[in-house]
């Protein structure tokens, strides 16, 4: 249980486990689309790559391109269910709580808006529902 403003809640861990991976960490579409264009201007002009190959490696990259946009809007799908919910972030080592009300997406990077604060994704460390009190605790039952 937790209160925050008054509020005595069953908490309800959700994991927000959004890690900051580095660029050089995963190959993504950009990197992808310059090694197939190296590939094919390095080729054997007597012995061009195989047509099923290429294609295979087209589709490859599509494939790529439509996982980066949908984990993209997983992200903005996971920030939006967390209005109306109580969070818990850190911040300058200090661990604070409120009501998100809002999502604000800025450089396709969503952050909650809790109060005057606006919070990263990266830093909630917990989400619950503050409608769904505990019944067997005498505070919150009426």
């Amino acid at each position: 249980m937790a209160t925050i403003a008054g509020i005595t809640t069953k908490q309800t861990q959700t994991s927000t486990d959004t890690t900051n991976k580095s660029a050089n960490d995963e190959l993504g579409k950009d990197a992808f689309l310059k090694l197939l264009i190296t590939q094919l201007s390095n080729q054997d002009p007597l012995s061009p790559t195989n047509d099923t190959e290429f294609i295979s490696q087209m589709a490859q990259f599509s494939a790529l391109e439509q996982m980066t946009n949908l984990n993209s809007s997983m992200t903005s799908v996971q920030a939006a269910s967390m209005i109306g919910k109580l969070i818990t972030w850190a911040e300058d080592g200090e661990e604070l709580g409120g009501l998100v009300s809002a999502v604000r997406i800025s450089n396709g990077e969503p952050s909650l808006v809790v109060g005057e604060k606006t919070v990263k994704l990266s830093t909630v460390m917990s989400v619950w529902d503050p409608t769904i009190l505990d019944p067997e605790d005498p505070e919150t039952v009426g």
